[in-house]
């Protein structure tokens, strides 16, 4: 059976013969990278004698705002890495956990105290 010189046609979905087909293609344009948040790491759970606590590092580049530690009570400035805490076991529920967290100096949240006065 002789070759046919005219040209495929198309089938949606697949590439033509001859073409390559770019990434993300299907689903319309690949979202780029964010290094930044790759970088800083992600979430994490922790659990302490005082409960569940969900801790999330931000990076020196990312912290924009000033904020108060709750370990030391003085100023977390922006440019300063830090960490994000709340709590998961809050007694009215996750929602009212996260609305109550806190920015901690890292040290600060590595060195708290148990000891309930």
């Amino acid at each position: 059976m002789p070759r046919s010189n005219r040209p495929r046609r198309a089938v949606p979905g697949r590439p033509g013969p001859g073409k390559v087909q770019k990434p993300g293609a299907k689903g319309g344009p690949v979202p780029e990278l964010d290094l930044e948040r790759a970088r800083s790491g992600f979430a994490r759970r922790e659990s302490a004698p005082d409960g569940e606590w969900s801790v999330r590092p931000i990076t020196a580049s990312r912290a924009e705002k000033t904020y108060i530690c709750p370990g030391c009570s003085t100023a977390v400035q922006p440019g300063v890495a830090h960490l994000v805490v709340w709590s998961e076991d809050h007694l009215f529920g996750a929602a009212a956990g996260l609305a109550e967290r806190r920015h901690w100096h890292t040290n600060c949240w590595t060195s708290r105290s148990y000891r309930y006065r």
